[in-house]
């Protein structure tokens, strides 16, 4: 693993466009994403990286100074991007194309659809700044990205909470053959699972902690929400469950289904995305297809354009802050 650092910043509230989502002190790991493509490109001399003016931005100039002939820079044209990335996989490349999920998801997603996914390519969509992680506003906040990527058949779709799942998830996509949208965390990303023994698998679920009166199902950035959420019910002795669901699509069914059977704990869905088209309606549809029915909250994105401006002013004020969280289920378990 890259270097970790702990640094304390300034709890901003009024500007900051593009910020840190780390809390204040806490661990992280610089471009994990980066240097595990470098790594796995070690190995694999079919992958190759493509990004559309965005190196820097989505830390794939890491891949572009380790290997310079391997890395394409395709200008601010994310149709291009996604069809020249088609074009390598069906030369039997692996590429990773890199841009902003709002460019990728709404920009290019008629090249996705038609180009990518519908002759199953072996291409790997990396994008930053998904959810509400920049303050840019609508322009560059792609709130509905999940729901956008899970109407298109056959596309496997990874959302990593922090620096380990996002190393492991890069070396796992690379080995699956078929298209993949990942959500991508650049820059300095927490570092939040090694306390729990954590292993990505591709498609599984993982339940970090075990709890009797609430189950939080979360996945990306929100899972490490989740995990502090429980740590700060446990001081009013509601004792929480964190079920971390790195794969939204294929979903891990079995597993949701057996820990939403568990009588008597309240069931809450946590994403950072759209209560649209995520993670909780998944969840809910795949609850009532097995008959399951536990009290069921969902904590997301409301259904709007989001306003700009800094990230913790904005998580606070659209509900994903774990401060937010805690006194949203405080409510609810009243």
């Amino acid at each position: 693993m890259s270097s970790i650092t702990t640094e304390k910043k300034p709890r901003l509230t009024t500007s900051a466009m593009i910020a840190s989502i780390a809390a204040e002190g806490q661990a992280t790991v610089a471009a994990p994403f980066g240097h595990a493509l470098v790594k796995a490109a070690a190995t694999r001399p079919s992958i190759v990286g493509l990004t559309a003016d965005l190196s820097k931005y989505t830390d794939l100039h890491i891949f572009a100074q380790a290997h310079p002939e391997r890395h394409f820079q395709m200008g601010m044209a994310e149709q291009l991007l996604m069809g020249a990335a088609g074009g390598m996989a069906k030369e039997g490349m692996t590429p990773f194309a890199t841009t902003y999920a709002v460019f990728a998801t709404r920009r290019a997603y008629d090249f996705m659809h038609q180009v990518i996914a519908e002759e199953q390519l072996n291409v790997k969509i990396c994008a930053a700044l998904p959810g509400l992680t920049t303050g840019y506003g609508p322009s560059h906040q792609a709130t509905e990205d999940i729901a956008l990527m899970r109407g298109i058949p056959g596309m496997t779709i990874v959302d990593p909470c922090d620096a380990l799942d996002t190393e492991q998830a890069v070396a796992a996509i690379a080995d699956h053959q078929g298209p993949v949208y990942m959500r991508l965390l650049r820059g300095k990303v927490p570092l939040v699972l090694n306390e729990y023994d954590y292993q990505f698998e591709l498609g599984k679920a993982k339940l970090l902690r075990d709890g009797r009166d609430v189950l939080l199902i979360s996945s990306g950035i929100m899972t490490m929400r989740a995990l502090e959420t429980a740590k700060a019910l446990a001081a009013d002795n509601v004792d929480v469950a964190v079920l971390h669901v790195p794969t939204i699509k294929p979903l891990d069914t079995e597993t949701i289904i057996t820990q939403c059977r568990r009588a008597g704990r309240l069931v809450v869905v946590v994403e950072n995305h759209s209560v649209v088209g995520g993670l909780g309606e998944a969840v809910a549809t795949t609850l009532m297809h097995a008959q399951v029915m536990p009290v069921f909250r969902q904590i997301g994105l409301p259904d709007q354009f989001l306003a700009a401006g800094a990230l913790p002013t904005l998580h606070d004020r659209y509900g994903i802050s774990t401060e937010a969280m805690v006194s949203a289920i405080r409510v609810w378990l009243a």
